[in-house]
């Protein structure tokens, strides 16, 4: 195993466990710094000691390159492989679904509050076996999370469109989480969303609204046109600090995005699982589409899409309602134009 590929599995690893961002930030720096040296003079470091001279590299990322240069499967590596390396559901759970995906509609880089480069991303979800995913930086109101104001937007897709010359095949999609204010409008300019492959709408603020006036912003939103996927629908956070769940008409929200194409998102973070399974059933009675997303704020988070399958299909979801399932150019005319794709043999990926 080379050095660089054993820092970053590590970094995957604890990514997909939910650690913090500083333990996973010294495992990417350290990898980005000795990709940049020699392979003669990193070994000439590891047989000297002085690995822990390089800036970037600690006691702890200068083991593990040690050990890798010396053959070894690195210690902290092993024992991280046994901690979260196993299956993250029991048995077969969701994992026939997991292989229909082609995609995933939700995802960050640190162009907003991310905490890894669009490419590397990208490449993770491609590693995973994806064809496509949605880039869904934050809009401007969202200042916590450095939303991406319309000019930072614009710079944005003019990247997107370098990854795609450099990951193709592989395609990344234009996309962003837009904030849903107060009054159900989008925080963006429209002609600025037009642009966008995916739309992802969610609610940032005021989750404590009551019922009425949270079910009416809902509704603004899900009927608008420009809007594609109705984000983390209830907004609850269930480990952590938890929060409640919004309250709203789920059964009006729901028949609402159904009537107007709008996806409702299958959230699998598990610090959300939102929406939680009896809302979930329910957004299924009403015909609605859906979207199994990450809402993935580093590569290792990207592996988290197999707790989104396990609850639709522990829910009853049906697969060809799951827009992940489409080609990048079946999700995009359905963007564009509302049309979906015929059912036939090859819309759903063989599992």
């Amino acid at each position: 195993m080379e050095p660089v590929e054993a820092l970053e599995r590590i970094a995957f690893l604890l990514e997909r466990q939910g650690a913090v961002t500083y333990r996973v930030q010294a495992f990417r720096t350290a990898s980005t710094v000795i990709s940049r040296i020699s392979p003669a003079e990193l070994r000439r470091r590891a047989q000297s000691g002085s690995l822990t001279r390089i800036k970037g590299l600690g006691p702890k990322t200068s083991q593990v390159i040690a050990e890798a240069l010396s053959g070894q499967v690195p210690t902290y590596l092993s024992r991280l492989e046994e901690e979260a390396g196993g299956p993250l559901v029991d048995g077969d759970q969701g994992q026939r679904l997991r292989r229909a995906l082609r995609g995933d509609c939700h995802l960050h880089s640190d162009w907003s509050d991310g905490g890894s480069p669009v490419e590397a991303m990208a490449g993770a979800a491609r590693d995973l076996g994806h064809e496509w995913c949605v880039l869904t930086d934050h809009s401007p109101r969202l200042t916590i999370a450095h939303g991406l104001t319309a000019d930072r937007l614009r710079e944005q897709l003019a990247l997107v469109a370098e990854v795609n010359e450099r990951l193709a095949p592989f395609r990344l999609l234009t996309g962003i989480e837009c904030d849903i204010l107060d009054d159900g409008a989008l925080d963006q300019e429209p002609e600025l969303l037009e642009r966008l492959d995916v739309v992802v709408a969610s609610v940032h603020s005021k989750l404590r609204m009551d019922a009425a006036p949270m079910t009416r912003r809902l509704l603004a939103a899900v009927t608008n046109p420009l809007v594609d996927i109705l984000g983390h629908c209830t907004n609850r956070q269930i480990t952590g600090k938890p929060r409640p769940e919004s309250r709203f008409d789920a059964g009006a929200v729901f028949a609402a995005c159904a009537e107007h194409r709008t996806a409702i998102e299958i959230n699998c973070r598990p610090d959300r699982f939102d929406p939680p399974r009896r809302l979930l059933r329910q957004a299924v009675d009403t015909g609605a589409l859906f979207s199994i997303d990450t809402d993935a704020h580093a590569p290792g988070q990207l592996d988290w899409q197999i707790y989104g399958c396990a609850r639709a299909e522990e829910c009853g979801v049906p697969p060809d309602r799951i827009i992940n399932t489409w080609t990048s150019h079946q999700l995009t005319t359905w963007t564009t134009t509302g049309k979906r794709p015929t059912p036939k043999k090859g819309n759903v990926r063989a599992t």
